[in-house]
C-alpha cells in the first residue's frame, strides 16, 4: 500500500492505519479531516473527481472555535448585507473558494453544492478561484453551504468587490516577475549562442561547445519550467476537461522545443535552440501582458465606481451630535450629513437641506441635479453646494451603486450566442491546426529534416487563433463599459446582438414620451353630494399607495384620514380601498361603467362614476429626435398606452408615430408585440410603468426607465438611468459600432491566420517572426476594441 495519503498525497504519518474505500479499493489517508472528506466524497457518489484531478487536493483543516464562530458570522442579516442581493425569494452571493486548481475541483464543488434542495444554481470560475451561488436563504443558511464545502476540502468566505484591484495588481505583478525572469535568462542564453554561432567559424573546441550548451540548458531551465509554465499548465487542464484551447499549440511549441534541445545537449548530438525558446516565451509573455492590460482598460469603469464610495460617514443622534464612523457601518434609517464637496456614503432620502448632486457616474450627465426635502440621492453621488441631511434607506448589495456593478459583471459573465459560436469555431481551428502541423513535420522531415522541426513550431504558433477568441469579449467588454458610463445599464448579453436587428420600436406614453410629471388641469364633477375638497383628498388618499405618474398630481392635496382597508392596485386599471361603508376606486376611465369619456381617471364610490380628472403632462425633450432619428434608420415608432384619452393621439400626431392604441390593458400590450412577432418583426419595448412589465417579458428587447416601477426595471434588460430618451440613439449606435467591430476583428483574425498559414508551411516564417504575428494580431483586436471605450 502507498505510503502517501489517496487524497491530499501528502506523507502518513507512521501509526496511523486510516482507510477509505474509493471505487473498491482501501485507499490511505493522512489524518481524520482527509478521512472525513473522502468519505463525503464517496458518500456523495463524487469519485469521480480523483479520476480528473490535475493536481493533489489541498490539505484538510478543521475549523477551530474562532473560525467556526466567523463563518456563523455570515448569517448575520447586517453583516449580509454587504455581500448578498436578493431577487424574489433567490439570494445570490460570490464566494472566493480557496483550493481551486482545475475543472475537476468546479465540477466537485458544483456537484456538492447543487446536492442541496436549497441550492438552485452554481458557477465557479476556476481561473478567479470565484463561485457564484443562488439560493433559498430562508431554507438554509449561508454558514452551511461554506460547511459544505469544507467538507470536501474548500475554504471559502464571501468575495468584496473592493478587493479586485488588489487582485489584479497580483496578477500584473505575476506577469512582471514572469517576464523579468524570461528577459533577464533569454539575454544570457542569446551570449552563449552567438559564442557558439562565431565558434563554428573560429574553430570553437568540442569540449568548449558542449560546455557553453550545458550552460545555456541551466539558464534556459527557468524560463520554460516558471515564465512558460502557466501556458502548459493551461493546455493540460483543458486537456482534462476536453478542451483544445489556445495554449495547447502553444505548449507544444515551446515544450516540444525544450524537450528536443535537453535531448541534444545530454546525448551531445544534433543542434540546440534555447536562445530561440527563451526569446519565444519572453515575446509571447509580453504580448500576454499587453493583452491584460488592454483588458484591464476595458474592465477599468466597474473598478471605478466602486473607489468611489468614501471610508468614513459623519451620522447624526438624536441630540443632532456629529459622529464620524466607517461608512460600511452605516445602517437603515442612520441619520447622515453630507457637506458640499463630500461624497454620498450610501443611498438615501434628503430630510434636511437642499442643494445640487453630480450624478455623473452613474446617468452620464454632467448638469449638476436639483435635491430638495424627500428627493432620493444615491451612493457615489458629489454633493456640491448644499449642506443635507439624509435618512440612509439602502446600504450593502441593495444601493444603486452596487447593483450597477453587479449587473455589469452579470451581463459580461453570461455568453452571448455569438460568443459561444466562436469558441467552438476555435476549438476546431485548433484541431485543424495540430493536424496541418503534422502533416507539416511529416513533408518537411521528408524533404529537410534539418528544418522541419522548427518550420512545424513556426505553424503551431503563427495560426495559433489568440485573435479569434478574443475578436467579440473584448468588443462586448468595451462596449458594455461604454455605455454604463453614459447612464445605460445592460443587464442581459443578448442585447447588443438584438439591437442591429430591430424592426419597430413601441413606447409606453406615460413616464416615457412624456415626462410623466401630471398637473392636474381640471375635475369634473358629477355626483354635487361631494364637494370639490372631499373628492380631491380621498383621490389623494387612494393614490398615496401608487407608483404610476398620475399618482403625483395627487400630491399636493393633503390626504382624508379615513381608516380604508383592502388596498388594491390593479395594474392598466386603478386602485381601489373601502371603509365600513363604502367602496372607492380611482384608475381607468370606463372601469366600472361603459360611457364614453376624454377623461384620463374617474373617481369611483361603489363603482358609480363621482368624478373625472384631466391632466396635462409635457412630450420630453428628446422625444421628436428620437423618433426622427429611428425612423431614418428604417425603424418603424409605435405607442401603446393605458391611458384611453385623446392624449395618446394629440401625442401620436405630434411625434409623427407610425400608430398608436390607446387604452390598452397589460394584456393587451403583450398581445399586439405578440402578433407583431409573430409576422416577422423584431420589437422593442420603451416603458416604466407595473403595467409594462408583462410585455417586457414578449418583446425581443425591453427598454425601461430608471423613474419607473422597480418591478419594470426588474424585467427589463436595459435600464436607462437618466431616463432620458436621447440614451437609445446612443445604444444604438454604440450596438451597430459594436457589431463593425466585431466583424472587423473577424476579419483581421481571419485574414491573417489564412496568410500566415501556408508561408510558415512553406518555411518563409521564422519561430521568433510567428511570436510576433501571432502577438501583433492580438494587440490589434483588442486595440480596435477599445475604440469602443472613446464613443
Amino acid at each position: 500500500m502507498s505510503n502517501n495519503c489517496f487524497h491530499c498525497l501528502e506523507s502518513v504519518p507512521v501509526g496511523f492505519t486510516a482507510t477509505v474505500k474509493i471505487d473498491g479499493r482501501p485507499e490511505p489517508m493522512c489524518c481524520i479531516g482527509c478521512q472525513t472528506v473522502a468519505e463525503t466524497i464517496v458518500a456523495q457518489g463524487m469519485t469521480d473527481y480523483y479520476k480528473f484531478r490535475t493536481v493533489r487536493a489541498g490539505k484538510v483543516e478543521q475549523l477551530v472555535p474562532e473560525q467556526l464562530k466567523l463563518v456563523e458570522s455570515y448569517d448575520n442579516p447586517d453583516i449580509q448585507e454587504e455581500f448578498i442581493s436578493q431577487t424574489n425569494d433567490v439570494s445570490e452571493v460570490l464566494l472566493t473558494v480557496e483550493g481551486i486548481t482545475c475543472a475537476a475541483c468546479a465540477w466537485l464543488i458544483e456537484k456538492q453544492l447543487l446536492n442541496m434542495p436549497a441550492v438552485k444554481r452554481v458557477d465557479v470560475n476556476t481561473s478567479t478561484n470565484r463561485a457564484m451561488i443562488q439560493w433559498h436563504k430562508d431554507a438554509l443558511p449561508l454558514s452551511e453551504i461554506i460547511k459544505s464545502l469544507l467538507e470536501i476540502g474548500y475554504n471559502a468566505y464571501p468575495f468584496q468587490a473592493d478587493l479586485e484591484a488588489s487582485q489584479k495588481q497580483q496578477t500584473a505583478k505575476a506577469y512582471i516577475r514572469r517576464l523579468g525572469v524570461a528577459g533577464l535568462m533569454t539575454m544570457q542564453v542569446m551570449m552563449f549562442a552567438f559564442a557558439m554561432y562565431f565558434g563554428m567559424f573560429s574553430g570553437m573546441e568540442e569540449n568548449f561547445e558542449q560546455y557553453f550548451r550545458w550552460i545555456s540548458l541551466v539558464l534556459a531551465s527557468p524560463v520554460i519550467l516558471y515564465s512558460a509554465l502557466p501556458f502548459l499548465t493551461n493546455a493540460i487542464n483543458g486537456l482534462k476537461a476536453k478542451q483544445l484551447n489556445m495554449d495547447l499549440p502553444v505548449s507544444l511549441a515551446i515544450f516540444g522545443a525544450y524537450g528536443a534541445s535537453c535531448y541534444a545537449t545530454i546525448m551531445a548530438v544534433g543542434e540546440v535552440y534555447f536562445e530561440s525558446i527563451c526569446m519565444f516565451t519572453f515575446l509571447l509573455l509580453l504580448g500576454k501582458y499587453l493583452e491584460f492590460r488592454a483588458r484591464l482598460k476595458a474592465s477599468e469603469f466597474t473598478a471605478n465606481l466602486q473607489k468611489l464610495l468614501p471610508l468614513t460617514a459623519r451620522t447624526l443622534n438624536v441630540q443632532g451630535n456629529e459622529h464620524i464612523i466607517a461608512a460600511k457601518k452605516l445602517k437603515l434609517d442612520d441619520r447622515v450629513l453630507i457637506k458640499p464637496g463630500e461624497t454620498i456614503p450610501a443611498d438615501g432620502i434628503v430630510c434636511a437641506g437642499a442643494t445640487t448632486v453630480d450624478e455623473s457616474m452613474m446617468t452620464g450627465e454632467h448638469q449638476p441635479v436639483d435635491k430638495y426635502v424627500e428627493h432620493q440621492v444615491f451612493a457615489g453621488t458629489v454633493n456640491h453646494d448644499g449642506v443635507i441631511e439624509i435618512r440612509i434607506n439602502k446600504v450593502g448589495q441593495n444601493t444603486l451603486l452596487n447593483q450597477i456593478i453587479k449587473l455589469q459583471h452579470s451581463a459580461l459573465a453570461t455568453r452571448p450566442k455569438l460568443v459561444e459560436i466562436t469558441d467552438k469555431v476555435a476549438q476546431w481551428f485548433v484541431a485543424c491546426l495540430l493536424i496541418f502541423a503534422s502533416i507539416t513535420a511529416i513533408g518537411w522531415y521528408q524533404i529537410d529534416p534539418e528544418h522541419a522541426f522548427w518550420i512545424t513550431i513556426s505553424v503551431l504558433v503563427a495560426t495559433c487563433p489568440c485573435a479569434l477568441s478574443l475578436a467579440i469579449p473584448t468588443a462586448l467588454t468595451c462596449a458594455v463599459a461604454t455605455l454604463t458610463r453614459k447612464g445605460i445599464l445592460i443587464k442581459q448579453a443578448h442585447v447588443l446582438e438584438t439591437l442591429p436587428q430591430l424592426t419597430r420600436v413601441a413606447f409606453d406614453k406615460t413616464g416615457t414620451l412624456t415626462q410623466g410629471r401630471f398637473t392636474l388641469d381640471a375635475v369634473d364633477i358629477l355626483d354635487n353630494a361631494y364637494s370639490k375638497a372631499d373628492i380631491l383628498s380621498l383621490a389623494a388618499q387612494l393614490e398615496s399607495y401608487s407608483e404610476h405618474p398620475i399618482a403625483t398630481a395627487f400630491s399636493e392635496f393633503t390626504p382624508q384620514q379615513r381608516s380604508l382597508s383592502n388596498i388594491k392596485v390593479q395594474p392598466g386599471l386603478g386602485i381601489t380601498g373601502e371603509d365600513q361603508k363604502y367602496h372607492y376606486a380611482i384608475g381607468k376611465s370606463g372601469w366600472f361603467d361603459t360611457k364614453k369619456t376624454n377623461a384620463q381617471a374617474t373617481f369611483y364610490v361603489d363603482k358609480q362614476p363621482i368624478a373625472h380628472f384631466y391632466f396635462v403632462d409635457e412630450v420630453k425633450q428628446n422625444a421628436t429626435e428620437l423618433v426622427a432619428s429611428l425612423k431614418s434608420q428604417g425603424l418603424s415608432c409605435h405607442m401603446l398606452t393605458g391611458d384611453a384619452s385623446n392624449a395618446g393621439q394629440k401625442i401620436a400626431k405630434k411625434l409623427n408615430l407610425d400608430s398608436f392604441i390607446t387604452g390598452c390593458l397589460p394584456q393587451d400590450k403583450q398581445q399586439h408585440v405578440d402578433n407583431w412577432s409573430k409576422q416577422g418583426e423584431i420589437v422593442a419595448m420603451v416603458g416604466d410603468g407595473v403595467n409594462d412589465s408583462p410585455v417586457f417579458n414578449s418583446a425581443h428587447l425591453s427598454i425601461a426607465m430608471e423613474t419607473g416601477a422597480d418591478i419594470s426595471k426588474n424585467t427589463a434588460d436595459v435600464v436607462l438611468l437618466n431616463s432620458d430618451l436621447a440614451a437609445i440613439s446612443h445604444l444604438l449606435t454604440v450596438s451597430k459600432n459594436t457589431r463593425r467591430i466585431i466583424k472587423q476583428n473577424l476579419t483581421i483574425s481571419l485574414i491573417y491566420n489564412g496568410s500566415i498559414l501556408p508561408l510558415a508551411a512553406m518555411g518563409l516564417v521564422a519561430p521568433w517572426m510567428a511570436v510576433i504575428g501571432m502577438s501583433a494580431s492580438s494587440i490589434i483586436v483588442i486595440s480596435n476594441s477599445l475604440r469602443l471605450l472613446k464613443l
